[in-house]
């Protein structure tokens, strides 16, 4: 029976994280109790200011298959990666993360697991034939959604359509292999995993997926957006014989990743 580690970064989501837990939990457990995969779900907090890790260890005593760490440093990327390194600590044969605000229901994200089959990467698409966003997005969203994925496909020749769905799944082997090379940037960190998964010679492929827009969403799409921008052009400049010049780029741009 395969094992999957769910790794869940939360950052201030208080208002949230304790009905994702649930529902995660009592999906993954019951699949469990049926002997179709085992689990672990681990909530990578970082730098949280409310009660998410009172609520994280409450759910805790609810299902033991449910751990967390308490980080104080960086941003989504920094959890994600924190979580990939504890998870490898384990006998998990599958490594992957979703985002705390379920967005991806845990059903959702059980089609990524079973559609992996023989690659090391799978991704969750909102852009596929077959995929069902609710409610849909605004114009002035999609518009800006497909310059910048015209922009990570022209700088990385990937031929994902959405590489920034929050839900992903990747093999054990995969990770290991980029695991300590990530750079942790803040707002590239879905394009620098993918694009250095690839880089070692890996298949990842896109799958599609039925996406929710929640409510208490702490991400500003219009304010980070040309960040994330800048964070994909800086990523790309330091897998080329430019990347010399990367300390002229953080200075022109006041960028500091973390």
């Amino acid at each position: 029976m395969q094992k999957i580690s769910i790794i869940i970064p939360a950052y201030n989501e208080e208002k949230r994280i304790g009905k994702t837990l649930e529902a995660y939990s009592n999906y993954f457990k019951s699949l469990w109790k049926r002997k179709e995969i085992d689990y672990e779900i681990l909530v990578s907090i970082n730098n949280t200011k409310d009660r998410t890790k009172e609520i994280v260890r409450y759910c805790i005593e609810k299902d033991k298959k449910i751990k967390y760490l308490d980080l104080v440093n960086g941003g989504k990327g920094y959890a994600i990666i924190e979580g990939f390194k504890d998870s490898l600590k384990r006998d998990n044969d599958l490594i992957g993360f979703v985002d705390a605000d379920m967005a991806t229901s845990p059903e959702e994200y059980y089609k990524l697991i079973k559609n992996i089959k023989n690659y090391d990467g799978v991704i969750a698409s909102r852009y596929l034939k077959g995929s069902i966003v609710e409610p849909k997005n605004t114009l002035s969203r999609i518009m800006a959604s497909r310059v910048y994925n015209v922009l990570i496909r022209s700088l990385f020749l990937m031929p994902y359509r959405d590489t920034q769905c929050g839900a992903k799944v990747f093999s054990q082997k995969a990770l290991k292999r980029i695991v300590e090379n990530v750079g942790m940037t803040k707002f590239a960190i879905d394009v620098e995993i993918i694009h250095k998964i690839r880089k070692e010679g890996f298949r990842i492929k896109e799958s599609p997926t039925r996406w929710s827009d929640r409510e208490y969403s702490t991400i500003n799409f219009w304010q980070s957006g040309p960040w994330m921008a800048l964070a994909v052009i800086r990523l790309r400049i330091l897998s080329s014989p430019l990347k010399k010049f990367i300390r002229i780029y953080d200075k022109f741009i006041g960028f500091v990743p973390k």
